[in-house]
């Protein structure tokens, strides 16, 4: 159980267009935690490399893990919320070492609802195109402890309850989901 005097860390994951920023904004929120938005700490070069349509490699993103884990350390006074693909199970591994007992909430959706939602905001830094590739990448978190996972098309109130609730009343032996 997440008293008052332990700091909630967790990390909200999935492909591009999951709703991991609007859900680790509004956890933050609810949770009274500081939100670390993944994509603000890409370097220039991946940031040019995504917008060109190129696929980050697992070098590109070493750095921004790396980069990550110590904007997590950086806050185990205070806790946080952290927007991040976390693609593979060594990435979300790599942020573990970074804090232990580090949680998961695993935000789920098909490869059309990811193409359907990334397509709906051209400005982003992230093309439709990368879509495919973030699915290759993907490594189900569902097996892992401290992983809970959501139908990222639920809505968000529905998402930020079950989020926070999971957080202030702990969690059972192994990972969780929680359907729609």
């Amino acid at each position: 159980m997440t008293t008052s005097s332990e700091k909630a860390f967790l990390v909200i994951m999935g492909v591009a267009g999951c709703g991991k920023s609007s859900l680790g904004s509004r956890c933050a929120q609810a949770l009274g935690v500081p939100l670390l938005e993944g994509d603000d700490f890409h370097s220039a070069q991946s940031v040019k490399k995504m917008r060109s349509g190129v696929p980050l490699t697992d070098a590109d993103r070493h750095s921004w893990l790396d980069v990550l884990a110590k904007e997590l350390q950086l806050r185990l006074s205070t806790g946080c919320v952290l927007t991040c693909s976390a693609l593979r199970q060594r990435y979300r591994d790599h942020l573990r070492q970074a804090v232990p007992g580090l949680r998961f909430v695993f935000l789920a959706l098909t490869p059309a609802q990811a193409r359907e939602r990334v397509a709906a905001r051209p400005a982003h830094l992230f093309p439709v195109s990368l879509v495919a590739s973030q699915f290759e990448a993907l490594e189900d978190p569902c097996s892992e402890p401290g992983v809970l996972s959501l139908d990222a098309t639920a809505s968000l109130e529905s998402l930020e309850a079950d989020v926070v609730r999971w957080v202030r009343v702990g969690e059972p032996d192994g990972p969780v989901e929680v359907a729609p």
